[in-house]
């Protein structure tokens, strides 16, 4: 089966700001991007878990976009408009898509 060159962009950023993300993304010409709570985990500011939190302020998501590789720097300044500012990471990895036409 054939595969296609893709970019995986993941930005996990708190969710009171997935919103805002998403906005900036179909802005920027983003057709498509799943979003998924993050249960947990640890960085800068050390481990932290989602269990027992009872709004979304203080909880993370994770928003993970796959897009042809001409498109990831307009994606990204997009992300980093609305990450910069607040908790969030971004990362971009190479990925393979067996319907290129989707992305």
């Amino acid at each position: 089966m054939q595969t296609h060159q893709a970019k995986r962009v993941e930005i996990t950023i708190e969710a009171i700001m997935q919103s805002r993300l998403s906005e900036a993304l179909i802005k920027a010409g983003v057709t498509g991007f799943t979003v998924l709570p993050v249960l947990g985990g640890s960085g800068r500011s050390g481990a932290w878990v989602r269990a027992g939190e009872i709004g979304r302020a203080s909880g993370m998501v994770q928003v993970i976009c796959i897009v042809r590789a001409e498109n990831v720097d307009k994606l990204i300044e997009a992300a980093f408009s609305v990450v910069e500012r607040h908790i969030g990471v971004v990362s971009i990895v190479d990925c393979e898509v067996l319907r290129a036409e989707r992305f």
